[in-house]
């Protein structure tokens, strides 16, 4: 279970948002909606613990917490298949054996990282979330740059963390297909005159 309670962040040191509150259960996915800037990416790198909140609190086992935002975090030098194992060594695992086919990356495990397309380095970018073994996933647009192929080949590796009993708060603007509620953060925009917090993250 993952579960917020008047969760308030800020960005720059300028409050965002405020009181945000919410559960999302094992097996479950919540997407993050609202509009540019109202404060999507700020709330998942305060519930992932990138950055500190301002109050409230977020709980969930810190050990299963993983986030991905919208840089890729390959390596140019090494190949696809050994930034995937390089990924699975950092968190104490072994490479899955269908991680390569699950995202299209059979025929280019060989190819260095830097000359991948930008989707294809998206794809590689995701699959880490296949290696490093955590059930909590807070991810930020988690879509960019993917064709509908690509979208769809993550949206059925997400079911499958869901099915496993994962959990998912994702930012995204494209239908997943995913069962799963919404949450506006309109409503839970800071006042225009909120002060206070310091956010080291962005200083």
């Amino acid at each position: 279970m993952l579960q917020v309670r008047n969760l308030s962040c800020a960005r720059g040191g300028v409050p965002v948002l405020n009181a945000v509150s919410f559960d999302v259960a094992a097996g479950q996915a919540l997407i993050l909606r609202g509009p540019n800037g109202v404060g999507k990416t700020t709330l998942l790198r305060t519930l992932a613990g990138v950055q500190p909140a301002l109050d409230g609190t977020v709980d969930f086992p810190e050990e299963q917490g993983a986030y991905a935002s919208h840089a890729d975090g390959i390596k140019a030098a090494l190949s696809v298949t050994e930034n995937l194992v390089f990924w699975a060594e950092v968190y104490g695992g072994d490479l899955p054996d269908d991680i390569l086919e699950k995202f299209d990356l059979t025929d280019l495990r060989d190819r260095p990282g830097g000359t991948l397309s930008a989707g294809q380095k998206r794809r590689l970018g995701l699959a880490r979330l296949g290696v490093i073994g955590r059930k909590v996933l807070f991810l930020d647009e988690p879509t960019v740059s993917l064709d509908r192929f690509s979208v769809k080949l993550f949206a059925d590796w997400l079911r499958g963390h869901l099915a496993a009993g994962g959990i998912a708060v994702i930012a995204t603007h494209i239908d997943l297909g995913l069962d799963a509620p919404e949450l506006d953060l309109t409503p839970y925009r800071a006042a225009p005159d909120a002060h206070g917090g310091s956010d080291e993250a962005f200083l």
